[in-house]
């Protein structure tokens, strides 16, 4: 599969995003300002909040687009570890009424990015540059920042005009860099809209200043130490040095000035950190993952990465654990994360990789006994869910089908869920449910047009099995099908 080369938003607006701010604007001045260098920067209290149901709609348009073209690391322990920081920081972030989506792209690159709507994605490349949970931390917060301060909500008529394009003109370029085309993907983003950049240059910088300004206050208030972002900016200036020539994409157009760099810390030097944050050993376990996903092919590398710089032993451990398994010492590996959990009682990640572990080797007693055995101290925890629904799959599919009709009513952007729904009920002989879970994964993964086709078999198989409830539910889907097609025409 190609590795993406993403065009971000967020951590420092390349791309079309920096070009254009991706349809936010440069007008729409709030009323209440702080100084800032030579800005007047919006208060958090004073940002509209009148665009949101445009932005989510916006927003949940994009992802679909950008599920459908572009590559998806699935990993449900490290997907649900990055929703909870996320759902730590964004309290704090000064987030009212968004709900926020995950999403992490399969690709090696340091990135990240937040797309109106309160849609949050980073790579895995992210996970291996950032080497402290702090770290790792700032640039979630940052991107929240962006947010926050809806700057698509204070957009001006003449920002409206050019929003779709310029939303189109930054998934084009992400699908050319997914391709493999590189550096030509971010290339073609900017180029479309190389004519708005100068005169959006100044207010891409006040946003970035916003987003700092935010993600600073949010990474204090969460416990963690607002000095990571300043680390961050230096260790993103060191790799760009290293570099030379080729740079970190979002480097490439929007580099970190020595300016912004001392603002920063400046203002992290007067936020006072409460309830703070020491650990970093289930992000090491977290990063493990990401390296471990990164270094397939030569899982020593991981190994190598995380001892050199200093992870926890434990994390370390955790990390050698997950490779005994993929070499067929399943005992050994399952041993070990037991051993891990006892010590660890409050990562739910071990013994859910324990379960991850024993349905990957088909040990499907096994995962059904130590998820069934996680979720009665964690109701609700997604991973050992969804490990128990494809468990379940294997012995009992009708129990799956139970179990993952709730998992998808519970978390209704997940196609993961809905994929597995399809399966589950097919095997268990629910057709009219089958074909409508297929048909929510295929709308949610941007094939939505193949979705309302896919309504049309479901309301047949219903009417066969005589099931209104599955009918009516087909019927109030197919409307909001509709409204999906219409905003995906948009791009």
């Amino acid at each position: 599969m190609p590795r993406l080369r993403l065009a971000r938003y967020g951590w420092l607006c390349a791309a079309a995003l920096t070009a254009s701010t991706l349809f936010y604007s440069t007008g729409g001045a709030a009323q209440g300002v702080y100084q800032s260098g030579d800005h007047q920067l919006p208060t958090l209290s004073t940002v509209s909040s009148t665009a949101t149901s445009e932005e989510t709609r916006l927003g949940r348009a994009w992802l679909r687009q950008f599920r459908a073209q572009a590559p998806q690391w699935q990993d449900p322990i490290v997907h649900h570890y990055l929703d909870r920081l996320v759902a730590r920081l964004a309290p704090h972030s000064h987030i009212n009424g968004i709900d926020t989506v995950t999403v992490m792209v399969d690709s090696p690159s340091l990135n990240a990015f937040a797309v109106p709507g309160g849609v949050i994605g980073v790579n895995a490349g992210l996970f291996a540059f950032a080497e402290d949970e702090g770290a790792f931390a700032s640039v979630i917060a940052h991107e929240l920042g962006h947010i926050a301060q809806r700057h698509y909500a204070r957009g001006t008529a003449r920002a409206e005009q050019t929003q779709i394009p310029a939303m189109a003109a930054m998934l084009a370029g992400m699908i050319i860099a997914a391709s493999g085309a590189g550096d030509a993907g971010i290339a073609a983003a900017m180029g479309s809209q190389a004519a708005l950049l100068q005169d959006q240059l100044t207010y891409s910088r006040r946003y970035e200043e916003e987003a700092d300004h935010v993600g600073l206050q949010a990474l204090a208030a969460a416990g963690y130490d607002p000095d990571a972002m300043v680390q961050m900016f230096r260790e993103m200036q060191r790799m760009a040095r290293l570099q030379g020539g080729t740079p970190p994409e979002f480097l490439l157009t929007h580099p970190i000035s020595e300016n912004r760099l001392s603002d920063t810390q400046a203002r992290a030097a007067q936020l006072d950190v409460t309830d703070s944050r020491h650990s970093d050993t289930l992000y090491d376990m977290m990063r493990g993952r990401a390296l471990l996903h990164i270094h397939a092919n030569d899982p020593l590398q991981a190994v190598t990465r995380l001892r050199q710089e200093n992870a926890e032993e434990a994390a370390l451990d955790y990390l050698e654990a997950l490779i005994a398994a993929r070499n067929g010492h399943i005992d050994e590996a399952l041993q070990t994360l037991d051993r891990l959990a006892r010590a660890h009682p409050d990562y739910s990640a071990l013994p859910a990789s324990a379960a991850q572990v024993a349905l990957e080797t088909r040990r499907f007693e096994d995962a059904i006994e130590r998820s069934q055995r996680l979720l009665r101290l964690m109701p609700g925890y997604l991973p050992a869910q969804l490990i128990l629904a494809e468990a379940q799959l294997q012995r009992d599919p009708s129990a799956a089908f139970d179990l993952l009709r709730d998992i998808a009513a519970e978390h209704p952007e997940s196609p993961q869920a809905f994929n597995l729904l399809a399966e589950a009920a097919g095997r268990s002989q629910h057709n009219g449910w089958g074909h409508l879970a297929r048909a929510e994964y295929l709308q949610l993964t941007g094939r939505v047009d193949r979705g309302i086709r896919q309504l049309d078999i479901a309301r047949d198989a219903a009417e066969q099995e005589n099931d209104t409830r599955v009918l009516g539910r087909i019927e109030q889907r197919r409307e909001a099908f509709i409204e999906y097609r219409e905003a995906l025409d948009k791009f």
